[in-house]
């Protein structure tokens, strides 16, 4: 820095050619430069030579530009820095060590972690949920044992009608996201699908979903992965008032609660899985209820 802010005491010389820009042309924008503001400094480039006693500035004002760019009609834009590269460039802030937790195999950091299990009080649906859950994973402990092929098949056959097209095609990208439209009778055909599914009514699936997306990752994030792995995955559904308590009730799926078909699926809800698991055992008996079970393990893994 002191060789540019002090004067050097024997600058070197340098021959310097006058500028010059292109001549005007008719109808035809100007080549040149923009005249610098009557308040900006030009630097002096000089040179160390300890030959030389008195330092030769290099351009000493304006002036000279201001004179070679007269009649330029040229406006030369500013340049602006991107906003992404601005956030790039501004450095993150880094967390104490050891007060998070990274989940494994991931890059998300659990900020807040929750315990739905302990410190708080269990309701009849709460219990409901968990005894249903619970049982569902104990039937598929018998699995091994209770295999043909005929079970799996039907399992396989399930996996697919409750899991994508009900959950994934239904329940997800028609009714939640409105990705595309379908003619009614086959709209409420897979819906009823994801209804087999066992993960909840159609009004439910899809207004938690909603404000999944709205409040994504705040306080107000029905299942945020940085609440922790286990409660964004599962464990969320235990406490059955916490959507209602962060986000205030089904209002933001307005658009299924006034379809009578939807109504009498959030009324009669429960005993359709009931009566798919009655049907799965007179057709095949105690193995095709245990797979039945499997497949539906399966979806609330993947789904």
């Amino acid at each position: 820095m002191d060789l540019i802010t002090s004067p050097p005491s024997n600058p070197k010389t340098h021959h310097c050619f006058p500028l010059h820009r292109t001549f005007n042309r008719p109808g035809r924008p100007v080549l040149g430069f923009r005249p610098l503001p009557q308040s900006s400094k030009v630097l002096n480039f000089v040179h160390y030579d300890s030959k030389q006693s008195q330092p030769n500035k290099f351009l000493t004002s304006t002036k000279l530009f201001s004179h070679l760019l007269t009649n330029s009609n040229r406006t030369v834009p500013t340049i602006s820095t991107n906003a992404a590269l601005s956030e790039a460039t501004e450095p993150e802030a880094e967390t104490e060590p050891g007060k998070y937790r990274r989940i494994l195999l991931s890059d998300v950091i659990v900020k807040r972690p929750r315990n739905v299990f302990m410190g708080r009080e269990w309701n009849l649906r709460d219990m409901a949920t968990a005894g249903v859950v619970l049982a569902m994973h104990l039937l598929s402990l018998f699995a091994p044992f209770q295999f043909n092929w005929g079970a799996f098949w039907v399992a396989v056959a399930l996996y697919v009608v409750t899991g994508l097209f009900g959950i994934t095609l239904s329940y997800h990208r028609n009714l939640s996201h409105k990705s595309f439209k379908l003619p009614k009778w086959l709209e409420y055909l897979f819906a009823y699908c994801a209804v087999q599914a066992l993960q909840g009514s159609p009004i439910d699936w899809v207004s938690t979903h909603r404000y999944h997306h709205q409040f994504c990752d705040s306080e107000r994030d029905p299942h945020s992965p940085i609440e922790g792995f286990w409660c964004s995955h599962i464990s969320w559904l235990f406490d059955t008032n916490s959507v209602a308590e962060r986000c205030g009730g089904s209002n933001n799926a307005g658009d299924l609660e006034k379809q009578p078909f939807y109504q009498l699926i959030q009324k009669t809800y429960i005993a359709h899985p009931i009566a798919l698991g009655v049907l799965l055992y007179a057709m095949g008996g105690f193995p095709f209820l245990v797979w039945g079970m499997v497949r539906m393990a399966f979806i609330f893994c993947f789904f």
